[in-house]
């Protein structure tokens, strides 16, 4: 790959966004050192490693590698025999204390997850815990190691001590004898390690003892008692032998270290690349990339692809498809459309891919993998060479093409040691390049440009080389639409609003659009009718075609979003009627099996009463009959039988009918569907044909205005924006930004109806301006409530930030048992701002 490419299509602007998300030195330095590769197998490897990062960056806590430090020069040391010291020791520690949390965050957290690419880098860590907690037990800091870092530390620092209070002690005593009005100040110092009285310079003879030190004025001289002078002595030898104890204790751990510095290096090779790793997966994760499909046939296909340096608020999204059909394409349309962004981003997202980055784009986007990428791109005029721009492009321009043509010469001839490589000579397709041409042969006259341009191009797709160019020859647009195997793009430009939108349409010749553009401007119209006059008969024809084109294009595009949208409703209408059948029949072998029940129970009743009543007779004939008795009873069974029968009708009594308005019917009633027997939730009003949805518990139906009546005892609250029955018993304080929002009625108010979850519960909840307590709170109770509502899904928009509540939301997803998998939204639905929950 040539190095003037990557300056070109700034991937060294990319790399620098890299290296600032690495966090130590030598991660830094692999980033540095990214380039682009061209074997399939690596760029591969690569592009699932930083897959795996990405994927262990949104599913599990982060990591960082900060504080790692290379050991080589530690490990000469100790070979040639020589000690650590206690910091330099520290920083082993430290390195095998990270070591042991890259271990542990290495560890799969659920049995069911697969092993990744990255697993065989965490397997092969070594944290070495007896070494380090050695060295953490003897060494507290730099400059203070652990009285229990040896015995005979200990021991020598338990005599100082009693050393020193025994001079603690003389002093004191001292300063409390007749010698006070000698002294400057009654303390004690300190001078080049012995204790000392403040003396007054006149009053120096009557104090015995040795002079370390005066004053800056020499009133003062700094007298070590003659009475403390062995204590001191005693002190110092204490000392001596305290830093011969200390040099012990180094050595001996030293030596521990001595031992396994093999295996420290290389967990200082395998975190720093770790650390490389997953700045690639951070990237990818502010980029809100994607891992691309990859092929050796030079065919690319970018979907939704933005440029990785353009703010991603703002850039438009572009399609990009080269190689399958055509092999060059002839960008064309106004300045400032969007041409060299266009031509930017399928360059740098091409080097970004075989650099095992990921790219801003959709899913499914694939990429050619190209032997060398040249780009001729940028105002390169140079004052010290004495070139012009026109002549600087050609420079630049024939370099490309003497790499291209000396490749080819040399697969044909078989002198390939001068212009192939050795990966190069084992491949099929060597001249497998991408050539990027930004205003090809611009800046100089136009007819002699455009003869230029022309004769390049041929000879590239001639070579079959993948290219792309951007112009204003109207030649070149001809060029495209008689070539085989090259076609016109266009940057689209809005003639209503005489702006640029930035999408890329390939298939259609773009407009400079230099009139309309002028006249927006305020060129007079008198100047811009004269210039017309001056176009010739073919150019203007030429012109004229490309505006009908233009405007054919845009007709066939708003017919086929028309159709699709025809046919996505009548999908969804086939559905709903496929769904309503379903219900239909499941009604109707209820009401048959309620109907054979009961039928049932009336047999069984009246043989009861039948039963009954005879025995009754038979007492009433074999004794003295109570003729009252007897005419109860038989009120008894005729009240019986009416009352069957007054149900029988009821229940075979004609269907009711609807006369229900489309302007008395509100989001929120409660209504009865007729044709169900079922209540339910208005869910949409009515559309024109009169059909509205209507929620009835986890169902969802499309019913008829006619086949439904109101319910009179509706009481509203405001759920997410739509009215609904309430009944469930709200929490006492209300959190802003919850799944439930205020209505009119106020929250915990008494309501009568009943609340259905399914038909109110929101597909998303809001946790924005919540500290993480606050959020964690809402989030459980509504995960709770979407889960027993059966919903499939959940968006949990917790926003970006600082990324804290992002980080505690899935925290608390991971341990959720009924959570299947969580993910970040896509681009344009959110991004890093919304978490997709899927439920089990």
């Amino acid at each position: 790959m040539n190095k003037k490419v990557l300056k070109t299509l700034e991937f060294d602007k990319v790399i620098e966004q890299l290296i600032a998300l690495a966090a130590s030195e030598k991660g830094k330095e692999y980033c540095s050192k990214l380039t682009p590769i061209s074997n399939e197998e690596k760029i591969k490897e690569r592009q699932l490693q930083t897959s795996d990062a990405l994927g262990r960056l949104i599913r599990d806590d982060r990591i960082s590698f900060g504080g790692i430090h290379d050991m080589t020069l530690f490990a000469k040391r100790l070979e040639i025999g020589g000690m650590l010291n206690a910091g330099e020791l520290l920083k082993v520690s430290n390195l095998l204390s990270i070591t042991s949390r890259a271990k542990n965050y290495g560890r799969p957290k659920r049995d069911d997850l697969p092993v990744d690419s990255l697993q065989h880098f965490f397997s092969e860590l070594e944290p070495q815990t007896q070494v380090r907690e050695e060295i953490e037990r003897c060494i507290i800091s730099e400059n203070d190691i652990a009285d229990d870092a040896s015995a005979g530390l200990k021991s020598v620092r338990r005599e100082m001590n009693l050393t020193n209070e025994k001079i603690r002690k003389e002093m004191n005593g001292f300063l409390a004898g007749s010698n006070r009005d000698f002294l400057q100040d009654a303390v004690i110092t300190m001078r080049n390690g012995r204790y000392c009285v403040p003396v007054k310079a006149e009053h120096k003879s009557h104090i015995k003892g040795m002079v370390h030190d005066q004053s800056s004025t020499g009133a003062t001289l700094f007298i070590e008692p003659m009475s403390v002078v062995n204590l001191n002595n005693q002190l110092r030898e204490l000392e001596i032998e305290e830093q011969k104890e200390i040099e012990k204790v180094l050595s001996t751990l030293s030596q521990m270290v001595s031992e396994v510095m093999d295996s420290i290096k290389h967990n200082f090779y395998v975190l720093a690349e770790l650390d490389f790793i997953f700045a690639k997966g951070r990237l990818a994760l502010k980029m809100n990339a994607i891992a691309p499909n990859f092929n050796t046939d030079g065919m690319i296909r970018l979907k939704g692809a933005r440029h990785p340096l353009l703010d991603s608020e703002r850039v438009v999204p572009i399609d990009i498809h080269l190689g399958d059909d055509f092999t060059q394409l002839i960008i064309t349309g106004p300045n400032t459309g969007g041409k060299t962004v266009s031509l930017k981003t399928c360059g740098l997202l091409t080097l970004m891919g075989q650099a095992g980055l990921h790219i801003p784009a959709k899913s499914e986007s694939e990429l050619a993998i190209f032997h060398n990428v040249y780009a001729d791109i940028g105002d390169e005029q140079s004052i010290e060479q004495s070139l012009s721009t026109f002549s600087s492009h050609m420079t630049n321009i024939v370099r490309i093409l003497q790499g291209v043509t000396a490749k080819y010469e040399a697969l044909n001839t078989g002198n390939d040691t001068a212009a192939l490589s050795e990966e190069e000579r084992k491949i099929e397709n060597p001249l497998n390049a991408l050539v990027l041409f930004d205003e090809l042969c611009s800046g100089t006259d136009p007819s002699e440009g455009a003869a230029l341009a022309m004769s390049i191009l041929q000879k590239l797709h001639l070579l079959g080389v993948r290219t792309m160019a951007t112009t204003h020859y109207s030649e070149l647009k001809v060029y495209a639409l008689s070539t085989p195997g090259v076609e016109n793009a266009a940057c689209e430009f809005s003639l209503e609003t005489l702006s640029p939108t930035y999408r890329l349409l390939i298939g259609v010749p773009g407009k400079s659009n230099a009139f309309a553009i002028s006249r927006k401007l305020g060129l007079s119209d008198d100047i811009i009718e004269d210039a017309r006059t001056k176009m010739t008969e073919d150019d203007q024809s030429f012109e004229d075609l490309l505006v009908d084109l233009e405007q054919k294009r845009i007709q066939m595009e708003n017919d086929r979003l028309t159709i699709e949208a025809e046919k996505r409703e009548i999908q969804s209408l086939r559905q709903s009627l496929d769904d309503k059948q379903q219900r239909i029949d499941e009604q109707r072998a209820n009401i048959i099996r309620d109907a054979s029940k009961e039928a049932a129970d009336i047999i069984r009743e009246a043989k009861e009463t039948a039963d009954e009543t005879i025995r009754a007779f038979n007492k009433f004939k074999s004794s003295n009959p109570d003729i009252a008795e007897m005419e109860r009873r038989r009120q008894e069974v005729g009240k019986r039988l009416n009352d069957a029968q007054s149900k029988s009708f009821q229940s075979h009594k004609p269907a009711a009918t609807s006369s229900t308005k489309a302007e008395d019917v509100h989001i929120g009633d409660r209504v009865k569907v007729l044709s169900m027997n079922m209540t339910g939730t208005v869910h949409t009003l009515p559309n024109k044909k009169g059909e509205l949805v209507v929620s009835m518990g986890i169902i969802k139906s499309t019913v008829k205005l006619s086949d439904i009546i109101l319910i009179a005892d509706n009481t509203d609250t405001t759920f997410n924006g739509q009215a609904v029955n309430a009944g469930r018993k709200m929490q006492k304080k209300h959190t802003p930004g919850a799944y439930g929002r205020v209505g009119k009625n106020g929250l915990g108010g008494n309501t009568s109806g009943k609340f259905s979850k399914a038909a109110s519960i929101s597909t998303e909840i809001k946790l924005l301006g919540y500290t993480v307590d606050e959020a964690i709170s809402a989030l459980d109770k509504y995960l709770d409530d979407a889960y027993l509502s059966h919903l499939t899904s959940v968006r949990v928009v917790h926003g970006k930030g600082t990324g804290a509540l992002r980080k505690a939301v899935h925290q608390y997803l991971k341990k959720q048992p009924h959570v299947k998998d969580f993910h970040l939204a896509e681009f344009g639905e959110g991004d890093a701002g919304v978490t997709i929950v899927e439920f089990k």
